[in-house]
């Protein structure tokens, strides 16, 4: 079991931990409850896939664990941290230092070199050049663009462009990782390709938690949760995956 201490000496044995959480969209007079009661514990170290047709609330899901909205109310603990509780300069310092994201549509900078997509949430974070150089490097090698670091993203192709944006979502070492349909726009052997890095980032001990609507895709996980009308109805662990949750 991975397990971690917090800044009280307290042994914390859940990076996620989520609590009757509830998220409603209103429109007007009209209230959409896109999350109802929400109960969901994640380990450190797992690899997950969420599941559910459009409308499921699994978007919105990811969107809360990614610091990028709000619960409606609700616990929800990231690292031992409240978020509800954080305002928008202390989330987007979370987000910055403990999630790294990779969305279906890339999200470069379409007039920034490849080397440059990756530097820049090293920027963000204040990293010296120096480092945010090796860093960079470093992990244009990993995901196999040592020879790209000067073109652009138009110059790429689909699959390369996503193995520049899970470059950049690791550019601060972040504990995890959030993929939102991150093979949507691609073909079948470079969907194959990205799992394929997934796995192995998995295997050096990041989180990785990702949305597909694929169940090939989401077979690459060790856990399946499926949504429904903004409710849990599945979660299941590949057969042999120790629970490490307590």
């Amino acid at each position: 079991m991975k397990m971690k201490w917090n800044s009280e000496g307290i042994i914390m044995d859940k990076m996620i931990s989520i609590k009757n959480l509830n998220k409603i969209y209103k429109a007007g007079s009209v209230e959409v409850h896109a999350l109802k009661n929400v109960n969901l514990e994640i380990g450190y170290g797992e690899f997950i896939a969420i599941m559910g047709h459009s409308g499921s609330g699994k978007s919105t899901l990811m969107n809360i664990l990614g610091c990028l909205d709000k619960p409606t109310d609700g616990q929800y603990l990231l690292d031992g941290i409240s978020i509800s509780k954080q305002n928008t300069d202390e989330l987007s310092l979370i987000r910055n230092k403990k999630i790294g994201f990779v969305f279906q549509a890339f999200n470069l900078i379409p007039r920034t070199s490849v080397f440059k997509n990756v530097e820049l949430p090293m920027i963000y974070a204040k990293t010296k050049p120096s480092q945010r150089k090796q860093r960079s490097l470093e992990l244009l090698g990993k995901v196999g663009l040592t020879d790209r670091i000067h073109h652009l993203p138009n110059e790429l192709s689909g699959g390369q462009k996503q193995r520049v944006a899970i470059a950049r979502a690791m550019a601060n070492n972040p504990p995890i990782i959030l993929a939102d349909e991150p093979t949507g726009n691609l073909d079948t052997q470079s969907s194959i390709e990205i799992m394929e890095l997934f796995t192995n980032l998995h295997k050096e001990g990041n989180s990785i938690i990702l949305v597909t609507h694929e169940p090939d895709i989401a077979e690459y996980a060790d856990r399946v949760i499926v949504f429904k009308d903004g409710i849990i109805i599945e979660d299941r662990r590949k057969e042999g995956v120790q629970n490490n949750l307590a």
